[in-house]
């Protein structure tokens, strides 16, 4: 018995030019996030090239020190503590134990506690991940940019985006410098030097941009006469923490008489 083949659908109409039914769908979200890593992204480019180079810099004298190149690494990520990390190089290789150079390290980075309270009100309503690594990442040369970015970038659940965004991209830079520096290490012959600078000239570049776009170069003068004058007092001698307190206390004290009622 012959049965007829079932007729063929019919073509599908095409859908006029510009009908949204047309267009891809796209995802809503997605738009605001590759904002967000955008703005991180220009926010951290000052800080790409002092990073890379003052992580080079450590790379190299770790290994230089006799230590293995893989420590370096490990130590840019789990520690990620700047100057602290050349410190620790000159102690382990010197013999010195983890306790050591963990109290060492506590000391000489005590000043991210004060960091840590200029931007406590953004994470009043509760903690997360991103906050918990923000903390975490949390560097001079990051509070310095994110501290001259105006507020309502940094409040809110936008802004808790925009925080550990640029931390981990600071941090990315630091442990991309790390490791180039400690497959470098061997190669170079004798001692590199003078890179270590780099870390301070950065600090003074972004000190005077936070100065520019707060206007708050008064404070700055101020604080910076305050820790020359322990400085020149005390020696270069165990002054970190006492110049920071009175840069602190002088800074507070201007401020305070500026918007005195």
């Amino acid at each position: 018995m012959d049965f007829d083949p079932p007729p063929a659908p019919p073509p599908p109409t095409p859908m006029p030019a510009g009908d949204p039914a047309a267009e891809p769908a796209t995802d809503p979200a997605a738009a605001p996030v590759h904002g967000a890593w955008r703005r991180a992204l220009v926010l951290s480019l000052p800080i790409l090239v002092g990073y890379v180079a003052i992580g080079v810099a450590f790379g190299v004298l770790w290994v230089q020190q006799g230590l293995p190149p893989a420590g370096a690494v490990l130590l840019s990520l789990v520690v990620y503590a700047g100057a602290s990390q050349f410190m620790a190089a000159g102690m382990l290789a010197a013999g010195q134990g983890p306790a050591e150079v963990a109290l060492a390290t506590l000391v000489l980075n005590a000043r991210h506690a004060v960091y840590g309270l200029a931007f406590l009100d953004r994470f009043r309503s509760g903690w997360s991940a991103a906050g918990a690594y923000f903390a975490f990442a949390l560097t001079d040369e990051t509070y310095a940019v994110l501290a001259a970015v105006p507020p309502e970038e940094t409040h809110g659940p936008a802004g808790d985006g925009l925080l550990w965004r640029v931390a981990l991209l600071n941090q990315s830079y630091w442990v991309a410098g790390s490791a180039l520096g400690a497959l470098l290490g061997g190669l170079l012959p004798g001692q590199a030097g003078g890179l270590e600078f780099a870390l301070t000239a950065l600090f003074i570049v972004l000190l005077l941009e936070q100065v520019r776009t707060a206007r708050k170069g008064t404070a700055a003068l101020v604080a910076a006469a305050a820790a020359a004058a322990v400085f020149l007092a005390a020696g270069p001698a165990g002054t970190l923490l006492p110049a920071l307190a009175a840069a602190l206390a002088a800074a507070v004290a201007v401020d305070r008489w500026r918007h005195r009622p």
